[in-house]
């Protein structure tokens, strides 16, 4: 996540439609923006409470308590996008100072790793194009792995919209463990074609094909000046290290290391397109390019 050098302020509670309110998550920080957003959806007396922030913020429990007071609604269970602590930690605040009696709690199952318990309740897993209906709002889960394997984003029908989670943020460009997935999910959500985002950082993007259209462009751009090196060089195979000081040239001591982890997660969805082959030497990774005329792939 690229951190903007100026953010846009975001008011702790706004009405965003009339089916949407945002509730920051009194949670700032360089990879979490002016905080966290949570939001609640609905028209009815219940209502679906999407990611719940930090856990331990007493600001944002109030505001929340606050929110569904003044809208004479409670919340009929919670979805989080991903198992990331500023998205899930809230949970057990909000079952203890708000709610009388326990909600689903629902998100995609993770995989490589077992789910993190969360008290006082187990998690709902729910799978893809999974349907959630309240009064007002029909929700539709997507899979979107890239950010984290399980990440989801919800498509919000009546609107056309979409909560990007931290697959699209506002402000900023997103972080991910997997370019490969992150790409194609970012396409699935540009095959949509949102009117709005709602993100779970930032402000919402109201042209947000456009902001997916430079995601995927940048991406794509950064690839190919990867395969360019590659190509052009006189070399066998080379490191990380080798390729980033060739791609961003000039570049600040302090940020080679993350110049480094962003080259290698690119590297990595090149071996998956197999473009590049990966050779382990000595402990560290070398790269050697398979076919030098090919277009990088989303």
């Amino acid at each position: 996540m690229a951190v903007a050098p100026k953010l846009t302020p975001i008011l702790n509670i706004e009405k965003l439609s009339e089916r949407v309110i945002r509730i920051l998550g009194c949670n700032p920080g360089d990879f979490r923006l002016q905080g966290t957003n949570t939001y609640i959806v609905g028209k009815g007396k219940k209502r679906i409470l999407i990611d719940t922030g930090d856990s331990d913020k007493p600001e944002y429990i109030s505001n929340l308590k606050k929110v569904l007071k003044e809208h004479c609604c409670g919340i009929q269970e919670i979805i989080v996008t991903h198992w990331h602590e500023d998205h899930v930690g809230g949970v057990p605040d909000i079952h203890k100072n708000i709610l009388t009696e326990s909600v689903r709690v629902s998100k995609f199952k993770r995989f490589e790793q077992q789910d993190e318990p969360i008290s006082p309740v187990e998690y709902t897993f729910v799978e893809n194009k999974h349907i959630f209906n309240t009064e007002g709002a029909t929700l539709r889960a997507i899979h979107t792995p890239g950010h984290t394997e399980e990440h989801m984003v919800l498509y919000l029908e009546e609107e056309n919209a979409v909560f990007s989670g931290d697959t699209i943020l506002g402000e900023s460009t997103a972080v991910f463990e997997d370019l490969h997935s992150y790409m194609a999910s970012l396409q699935k959500i540009l095959d949509l074609k949102p009117s709005r985002i709602y993100p779970g950082h930032g402000i919402v993007l109201q042209d947000p094909v456009e902001v997916i259209t430079y995601y995927i462009k940048h991406r794509h751009e950064r690839e190919k000046q990867i395969i360019a090196v590659l190509v052009n060089s006189t070399a066998d195979c080379m490191t990380t290290l080798e390729i980033v000081n060739i791609v961003y040239q000039g570049l600040a001591p302090g940020l080679v290391m993350a110049a480094c982890k962003n080259a290698s997660l690119h590297l990595d969805k090149l071996v998956k397109d197999k473009v590049v082959e990966r050779i382990d030497e000595d402990g560290e990774p070398k790269w050697r390019l398979l076919r030098a005329n090919i277009k990088p792939s989303l």
